[in-house]
């Protein structure tokens, strides 16, 4: 691992805590290194307030000012070239004076798109773009969706027995486990929406919420017959929503598979045999796995479209 990449691990170490908090806003994490010492580092915390680049530089004490000079600042994400509810970060790295800036990737916002960089270039200071780009790319692949394709970036999450069925004849069926259930939790406070089909909504009467773990629930929506894919992507994308999060049933999650409306699938695998009962969703051709995690006697596989 590179001096670069090295840091910009740490960028992203940053970042995820902002997770539950920075929305609308990316997780970005920033680290100011002079030699091999960090001297400063920030996370944009919540959205309105600092950014990742302000905190860090408000952290490097009034001993190590006079260092800025010969330092090195490393962003996960290209610093912002307009005033929104803070002033641009990119002029205020070149108001610090660094020797140099390393950006992990571009931003998508139409505001921003290499401005920053931009205006960090023209004053003299070098940049460094792509390092660890798939990484930072996929930390704010939410963000990312909704700015590039006008609609919020979609996660199929769906639970099945060992031999393929996700329920006992429409009767809900314990698939999932205590340590299961509260990732989907997490998963779920991590997400600004979540969709069921109407008929779970009507029989399973599901909550939806995150009363396994901290953080805020997410928006709910009902999918019916009079609901069409396409119309419901451009009303979200107009309410701001960045991720869905869809839990069902077979039905629901096959129409965003046939409309290839998907990012992410996750799919727990339990041990359990049902013997018959409503068949899972078949994974698209295109689905490459990406990870695999055992908890307990089950297992959560994360597809992404290859």
């Amino acid at each position: 691992m590179s001096t670069d990449e090295k840091y910009m691990c740490r960028c992203l170490q940053l970042a995820r805590q902002g997770i539950l908090t920075a929305r609308p806003n990316p997780m970005v994490g920033a680290v100011i290194v002079v030699g091999d010492r960090v001297i400063g580092e920030g996370y944009h915390i919540r959205c309105g307030e600092g950014h990742a680049e302000v905190n860090a530089f408000a952290s490097v004490s009034a001993a190590d000012e006079h260092l800025l000079g010969d330092a090195t600042i490393y962003v996960s994400l290209e610093p912002c070239a307009h005033y929104g509810k803070t002033p641009p970060c990119a002029n205020l790295i070149v108001e610090k004076g660094v020797r140099r800036v390393v950006v992990g990737c571009i931003d998508p916002f139409a505001k921003v798109q290499g401005k920053g960089i931009e205006i960090i270039r023209r004053a003299g200071i070098e940049v460094t773009v792509g390092v660890l780009e798939e990484e930072c790319r996929w930390l704010n692949r939410r963000f990312f969706t909704y700015h590039q394709q006008h609609r919020p970036h979609i996660i199929l999450k769906w639970a099945r027995s060992a031999d393929g069925f996700i329920d006992d004849h429409g009767r809900p069926t314990a698939i999932s486990n205590d340590a299961t259930r509260r990732i989907c939790h997490k998963l779920r406070a991590e997400s600004d929406a979540i969709l069921v089909g109407r008929v779970t909504a009507e029989r399973d009467k599901p909550r939806l919420d995150t009363r396994l773990w901290d953080g805020p629930s997410p928006r709910r929506y009902v999918l019916s017959h009079a609901t069409t894919l396409p119309s419901l992507m451009q009303q979200m994308y107009s309410d701001g929503i960045q991720s869905l999060l869809v839990e069902g049933g077979a039905i629901t999650h096959r129409s965003f598979i046939e409309s290839g409306l998907w990012d992410e699938i996750r799919e727990e695998v339990s041990s359990c045999i049902l013997g018959d009962g409503t068949a899972a969703p078949l994974l698209p051709l295109d689905a490459v796995t990406r990870r695999q995690v055992t908890v307990g006697t089950n297992t959560i596989t994360q597809y992404v479209k290859g």
